[in-house]
C-alpha cells in the first residue's frame, strides 16, 4: 500500500503479463500438436520400416541400417581443412577444359603435352637418332616415317611400337610390319608389301588388288594395263584360284581378254576375239583341258563362232556367229534346192 492506505498495484494484472500467459497457452498448444505430428510421423516411419523389413532379405535390412548409421556419422563430422580450397580448383579445372573442348582446342593441346614430353624425353639422350627401314617399295620412306610417327621431335622412349605397327598395316600395300625399339636412339622398321596382281571390275569401275583381294589402287595407271582382268561381284576374292588354273594351259590363257565371275559360283573366260567360253562350277581345269585338245585337233577358237559351252562334262555346245549363222542357212537352202532339182 502507498502512504494513502490504497493499494501500490492493482487486484487484476493486464497488458503484458496477461498476454504472456496467453502466448504461453498457445504455445503449449503448438508444441502439443508438434508433438502429435512427430508422433504421428515416428509411427508411419515404423510401420513402413516393418513392411520394408518384411519384404527385403535380411541381409540387406542389415546393410541399410549400418549405411544409415556411418551417413549420419559423416553428416555429423567436421568439413576436412581445404575442401573448399579443392572445390575452387575443381570448377576452375572444368571451366578449363569445358573452354578447350567447347573451342576445339584439344587436338592442339594433346600435341602440345606430347612435344614437351618428347623434349624432355630427347634432353635425356633418347631423340631418334637413326632409323633403319627395309622393305619398301611401292611405299615411301616418307610416308612409311609419317605414318609410323617418326619426327624430327619424336623420342624412342615414347614412341609406341605397337600402335605404330598398327597405322602402318592400315596402309593396303603394307602386308605386314615390324617396329622394333633400339635404346637409346635408334629405331628399325621392316614391311612387307602386297604387289599388284590383277584388275578388278564391278560397277563399271576397275581397280588394281593384291592376290587376297586387297584393292591397293582405286584407278589404274599406265603401268598396271597389262595385269589379267576379272569381273563381277566377289572375283576379287576368287581371282587367284581361278588365274592359278588358267596359268596351267598357256594357249588359251594370252588369248583371255577378262574372265568374268558368274553369280559367284562359276567363270567364264572372254577371248581377245570375242569368243565366250563358259566354264562349269566344278572342275574348270578339266574343261580347259578340254578346250586346247578341241584347239588344237579341230581348230575351234579359230572358226567363226560366238559361244562355246563346256558346262556339261559329256558334250560341246557352239554359238555360231550371226553371219555364219546366215551362211550355213543359205548353204543347207542350196544343198536342198540341188537335192529337189535332181529328183
Amino acid at each position: 500500500m502507498d502512504g494513502g492506505g490504497r493499494l501500490d498495484q492493482p487486484l487484476m494484472r493486464s497488458g503484458p503479463a496477461a498476454g504472456g500467459r496467453v502466448g504461453a497457452r498457445i504455445g503449449t498448444s503448438a508444441q502439443r500438436r508438434a508433438r502429435s505430428h512427430r508422433r504421428v510421423r515416428a509411427l508411419v516411419s515404423t510401420w513402413l520400416s516393418a513392411e520394408l523389413n518384411a519384404a527385403l532379405p535380411p541381409w540387406l535390412v542389415i546393410a541399410c541400417r549400418r549405411g544409415r548409421r556411418w551417413l549420419a556419422r559423416l553428416i555429423r563430422l567436421p568439413p576436412p581443412r581445404g575442401v573448399g580450397i579443392a572445390a575452387s580448383v575443381l570448377l576452375l579445372a572444368s571451366a578449363i577444359a569445358y573452354g578447350v573442348i567447347e573451342g576445339d582446342h584439344l587436338p592442339a593441346l594433346i600435341e602440345w603435352a606430347k612435344d614437351t614430353r618428347d623434349a624432355a624425353a630427347d634432353s635425356l639422350g633418347f631423340r631418334i637418332a637413326e632409323v633403319s627401314l627395309s622393305g619398301e617399295k611401292e611405299v615411301s620412306r616418307e610416308e612409311i616415317l609419317t605414318t609410323a610417327g617418326v619426327t624430327g621431335r619424336a623420342s624412342l622412349l615414347f614412341l609406341d611400337a605397337d600402335a605404330a605397327r598398327a597405322r602402318l598395316m592400315a596402309n593396303p600395300w603394307i602386308a605386314d610390319a615390324a617396329v622394333l625399339k633400339l635404346y637409346p636412339n635408334r629405331l628399325q622398321i621392316t614391311i612387307t608389301e602386297r604387289h599388284a596382281y590383277a584388275l578388278w571390275q564391278k560397277d563399271g569401275r576397275v581397280k588394281v588388288i593384291a592376290a587376297d583381294g586387297t584393292v591397293l589402287e582405286p584407278f589404274v595407271e599406265r603401268r598396271y594395263i597389262k595385269l589379267p582382268l576379272v569381273v563381277g561381284q566377289g572375283a576379287e576374292r576368287e581371282a587367284e584360284n581361278f588365274l592359278d588354273i588358267l596359268d596351267r594351259y598357256p594357249d588359251v590363257a594370252q588369248q583371255v581378254r577378262a574372265s568374268i565371275l558368274v553369280a559367284q559360283r562359276r567363270w567364264d573366260i572372254l577371248l581377245k576375239n570375242g569368243i565366250d567360253v563358259q566354264l562349269p562350277e566344278t572342275d574348270a581345269a578339266a574343261a580347259l583341258g578340254r578346250l586346247v585338245a578341241l584347239d588344237r585337233d579341230k581348230k575351234l577358237l579359230s572358226r567363226d563362232i560366238t559361244i562355246v559351252d563346256l558346262r556339261l562334262p559329256d558334250r560341246v555346245t557352239v554359238r555360231l556367229s550371226d553371219a555364219a549363222a546366215q551362211a550355213r542357212n543359205n548353204a543347207l537352202k542350196a544343198s536342198e534346192k540341188k537335192k529337189a532339182g535332181n529328183v
